[in-house]
């Protein structure tokens, strides 16, 4: 398989890097140094296999055919110790990197998991898969194809230099010359590719992440045909990463082609000078023999160094982003209420606290004077005070950016809140751990997400060890029932990229399914029924009555038609509750609400 070449790019805090990748390969120690042992014999039988030329060519000169012969058969014996080792070293390396890329992968995964939702609301998707895959994959090129190389090629520059000096050490010193214009060069175009590379990077995350978007939008691409547009500027980004590359293997390309071209005017040199010694009889044949071949051979382990070398400043470079994702604070959570099944009762839920005090899980929500902004100086919602007795149902109406969503948010803790407290039967909700807190939570929200699985795993998604029961009754209360059932394989229909086998309002139908067979005690809506039409809303208006019967809800809603029946409304305005009231008391107002109702505002 070919290998991309690749400039090494220094990574900016490179001792810590190292240090941290190292401390995964410390945990397979035992297979690296096997692989160090088999690699080191690999590479000293190739150098002990290039000095058997000296015996068995001065076996030729002095006619004994039985040197010759014992020579042969020792050479065979080291060039099969260098391949039953190479062989070994190679399938043993295989199986420690794929050891330690899994940790590595499966402890990223976790730890992005932990992440707060601002950390995702700060980067696109294609910047958070480029982690998993071009930092990830520059780990495992390295890994599989440069550590044991890298190790070999040490060797054998190192072993090399030592055998020429023993053998010869007045040509030596001009070897040595050469290897220090090798290396100067090497240095000097690795200096020079650093910077570019660093954009080269940049420019790939830039580019995957306009693809990306791209290919997720392609519907409002086509219908709005932005296809020329969208040519142009992934031309340009497109340009760009073939400007930074251009650089970045300009030097880097002409590494190899240097030090082989020294190593041949080397070569020419000494075989030269090595001639006229033979003749002068200053050295033997046999020692001229084998000196020439380490000197034709020397710039390949040079080559290859820097090449693996390469690899591995670029696989730290790809370490150092993977482990500043997992060196983010994860979502602090200082909460010690847990919920817990109430003793005897496994349908009812109690909080219990530290100290071992209970309170049954009601479904009491208040907001006592809250602050809260996503980023300083912009606040979002300005002194909110409301609550929502159990089994109440609450709704939030206003123009977008009003807070609506912002309010949810904070209530299921996605944010905390920068000034006041939610109660949640009395509990600050910062008290409550966030798992107990969102096991207590159902939330449908405007924009679904269907999983890959069958139409069942998407809606047993609300409580995996749902029963297939369960199943079918929570989709029957969101009236999803019917239009499953008349699938081609009813609940067991896959789901493909993100529903897209599915119509808007079916998939808005599954996310409400997923959300009752939660059976949770605080349901959130938020524009539950965006894209459902009218028809159907009706029709699952009293299955939504009897799924939050004896439950708190949230609702936002754009059709105010769907908040009538409200125990009230909240009307938000620039992150403040302007109005509050139920439909008809609002409407007696003739406020904010009245004109949004009869149409003389547009909610947007």
């Amino acid at each position: 398989m070919p290998v991309r070449q690749i400039s090494g790019k220094k990574p900016k805090n490179f001792g810590y890097t190292l240090r941290r990748l190292l401390s995964y390969m410390g945990r397979y120690r035992f297979l690296l140094l096997m692989v160090a042992i088999l690699v080191s014999a690999s590479a000293l039988a190739n150098l002990l296999g290039t000095y058997m030329i000296r015996p068995v060519v001065n076996s030729l000169a002095s006619g004994s055919y039985e040197t010759l012969l014992k020579g042969v058969a020792i050479t065979a014996v080291i060039y099969a110790i260098g391949v039953l080792s190479a062989y070994g070293f190679s399938q043993i390396m295989v199986k420690a990197a794929q050891k330690v890329l899994f940790d590595i992968r499966r402890d990223l995964f976790s730890h992005i998991q932990s992440l707060p939702l601002r950390f995702f609301d700060s980067r696109r998707h294609g910047d958070v898969m480029s982690y998993f895959t071009n930092d990830v994959d520059t780990i495992s090129d390295a890994m599989n194809n440069s550590f044991a190389m890298t190790i070999q090629s040490f060797i054998q520059m190192a072993g090399t230099l030592l055998i020429l000096f023993i053998l010869n050490w007045q040509l030596s010193l001009i070897v040595a010359v050469c290897y220090a214009a090798m290396f100067f060069y090497i240095r000097f175009s690795g200096k020079r590719s650093k910077s570019y590379y660093t954009r080269q990077q940049a420019s790939l995350g830039d580019l995957d992440g306009y693809i990306e978007e791209m290919v997720n939008g392609q519907k409002v691409v086509k219908v709005f045909n932005h296809e020329a547009a969208n040519l142009t500027r992934f031309r340009e980004k497109n340009e760009a990463l073939r400007k930074a590359g251009t650089g970045a293997q300009a030097y880097a390309a002409t590494m190899v082609p240097a030090v082989v071209s020294i190593s041949y005017v080397n070569y020419a040199i000494v075989a030269i000078l090595g001639g006229i010694m033979a003749l002068k009889g200053m050295t033997d044949v046999g020692s001229l023999a084998s000196y020439l071949v380490f000197v034709r051979q020397a710039a390949a382990p040079i080559n290859q160094f820097t090449q693996q070398s390469n690899f591995l400043l670029a696989a730290l470079a790809g370490a150092e982003r993977v482990f500043e994702v997992m060196d983010q604070q994860p979502e602090s959570d200082e909460g010690t209420v847990k919920l817990m099944r109430a003793d005897g009762q496994a349908e009812r839920w109690n909080w219990c606290t530290a100290g071992g005090e209970k309170r049954p899980l009601k479904g009491d929500v208040r907001f006592e004077n809250v602050d809260f902004g996503y980023e300083e100086g912009h606040p979002i919602l300005q002194n909110i005070s409301l609550y929502a007795k159990p089994g109440q149902k609450i709704a939030f109406v206003g123009s977008t950016g009003a807070g609506k969503t912002t309010i949810t948010n904070l209530i299921n803790r996605f944010y905390d809140v920068q000034g006041g407290r939610i109660l949640y039967d009395g509990f600050d909700v910062r008290d409550i751990s966030k798992e107990s807190l969102r096991h207590s939570l159902g939330i449908v929200l405007q924009d679904t997400h269907l999983f890959t699985g069958t139409i069942a795993d998407n809606i047993r998604f609300g409580k995996l060890d749902a029963t297939q029961e369960e199943i079918e009754k929570a989709a029957c209360i969101a009236n999803a029932d019917s239009f499953i059932r008349r699938l081609p394989h009813g609940y067991d229909t896959m789901v493909t990229a993100d529903g897209a086998n599915l119509s808007q309002g079916q998939r808005q139908l599954l996310a409400i399914a997923r959300a009752a067979v939660a059976d949770p005690p605080v349901l959130i809506l938020d524009e539950a029924t965006s894209s459902i039409d009218t028809r159907t809303e009706a029709l699952i208006e009293k299955g939504m009555d009897q799924l939050m019967k004896g439950r708190t809800v949230f609702v936002i809603a754009h059709r105010l038609s769907t908040v009538r029946n409200a125990d009230a409304i909240m009307v938000l305005d620039h992150g403040k509750i302007v109005e509050r009231g139920n439909h008809d008391e609002l409407l007696a107002q003739k406020g904010m609400y009245y004109h949004l109702y009869n149409g003389m505002f547009e909610l947007s």
